[in-house]
């Protein structure tokens, strides 16, 4: 019996260190080796690129350096960080033995005779022989959880700046959108006054007054729209950097800047896997739930647990430390795990099965950011071109109304096809500024997508 048990213990100590984790192999990715209508290139570059060389506007990159520091949903991801950090350490801690030091006094009185005892002692309570790698799988699946958090973090600010730098394309853009409203009020109102005058000659009909004076109507609905919007943009915008607009900030850059954005090759999909934050979070919460089927194993096999202390104890606290007055204690436990019911069985196909939920989204984050990169490059290449058709109609419209104007005072035409032309005019600046603003969202998109943001 002796010799079996100390076969037994020979082994367990030979197993010491062994891991009852997996092997971790990284899943494959379920999408194209290239980008639709992408040449397959090589480029990190929007990893690489920090915000602050990404965005060219200085008003803007203030702007997002103090959601940095202010905004709370990404403060909470920082603290999150912190948190897991400190578990982290809480979970490493039982793998090393705790050393307590202690003393006691007891004062006591029996048969008429009244006696002291003193002891002091240096000890470790219930430390646990990591033979099976139970504790080095905890430690390793809090590891990587501390890790998903640091991508989590990472990822909020991505999601930060690429939100910060969107609504302040969106407030400048109800800006120049209120330029435009203005200019047209300017211009429907000098019409309205040449038709009232003509009216009042009896050189013009009433309907052209009335027409005139509709069109003086609709540009201050329009007016009192976008003021509207552009204050709504702002206090989002308030929202986010977390404190009042600062009233020092630079002068903006003008929106048709067409070198407000740098320029970002798409690259390869493998490369998303180590560049985009939400992707590496998904992958370290998988290495995690790896990590819990070997702590979920280790549970079959015996603990080792050892309790262990040295001291020493006089009746006379002179004599507390001198000779002859060591004690000492060694107790080791071994708990072997018989009939439980099932649990511990249940427990590793819990575990086995989270991994395998795990995985799974795993691979939709990589399918996930797979489209938003493929949309972002489709939606920037499309509307590329579709701001310079854009231009040449604006062009196109903006010659129409003079003729058409023109022709009315001369009285060669009828105000309808003024109003007609100023219309479309209108329409059609109003377009190529949504499609600026959509050109700029678009690159805003893909530099997120591609992983950029938070370097």
């Amino acid at each position: 019996m002796r010799k079996s048990l100390s076969f037994y213990l020979v082994g367990a100590l030979l197993l010491s260190g062994c891991a009852m984790i997996p092997k971790y192999e990284r899943p494959v990715a379920p999408v194209a080796s290239h980008y639709p209508g992408v040449t397959a290139t090589n480029a990190s570059a929007a990893a690489a690129l920090s915000w602050t060389n990404y965005f060219a506007d200085e008003r803007l990159k203030q702007l997002i350096g103090l959601a940095l520091t202010n905004n709370n949903d990404f403060q909470v991801a920082v603290l999150n960080v912190e948190q897991s950090r400190a578990q982290y350490r809480i979970t490493w801690s039982a793998s090393l033995p705790t050393v307590n030091a202690s003393g006691s006094y007891q004062k006591s009185h029996a048969n008429g005779a009244t006696s002291d005892q003193w002891n002091a002692s240096l000890g470790s309570t219930a430390y646990e022989v990591d033979l099976f790698g139970r504790v080095h799988s905890l430690n390793r699946q809090a590891l990587e959880q501390y890790f998903a958090t640091v991508e989590g973090k990472r990822s909020a600010q991505v999601s930060l700046v690429a939100e910060v730098a969107t609504e302040y394309f969106t407030l400048r853009q109800t800006e120049e959108q209120i330029a435009l409203a203005k200019q047209t009020l300017q211009t429907v109102q000098d019409s309205y006054a040449l038709n009232k005058a003509t009216f009042d000659a009896g050189a013009s009909s009433e309907l052209d007054l009335r027409t005139a004076e509709g069109q003086v109507q609709t540009a201050k609905i329009n007016l009192l729209s976008y003021e509207r919007d552009r204050d709504q943009a702002e206090n989002y915008l308030v929202l986010l950097i977390g404190q009042p607009m600062p009233t020092n900030l630079p002068l903006a850059r003008s929106f048709n800047d067409t070198n407000l954005l740098a320029d970002i090759p798409a690259g390869l999909p493998s490369e998303l896997l180590q560049q985009r934050p939400d992707i590496l979070e998904a992958e370290h919460t998988l290495k995690a739930a790896n990590a819990n089927i070997g702590a979920a194993r280790a549970a079959f096999f015996p603990t080792i647990t050892m309790t262990a202390s040295v001291g020493s104890t006089s009746a006379e606290f002179e004599k507390l430390f001198g000779g002859g007055t060591g004690v000492w204690s060694f107790s080791p436990q071994i708990t072997l795990p018989i009939f439980t019911a099932g649990q511990n069985l249940a427990s590793l196909d819990s575990a086995k099965v989270s991994k395998r939920i795990d995985v799974q989204n795993y691979l939709k984050a990589i399918e996930t950011a797979f489209r938003e990169v493929a949309d972002a490059l489709v939606a920037s290449r499309s509307y590329t071109q579709q701001i310079g058709e854009e231009s040449l109609l604006v062009t196109a419209q903006q010659r129409r109304f003079e003729l058409a104007n023109l022709r009315y005072r001369q009285g060669d035409d009828s105000y309808l096809n003024v109003l007609s032309a100023q219309q479309d005019l209108y329409n059609a600046q109003q377009d190529l500024l949504q499609d600026r603003f959509r050109q700029l969202s678009g690159q805003i998109s893909l530099y997120k997508a591609l992983g950029g943001g938070w370097n």
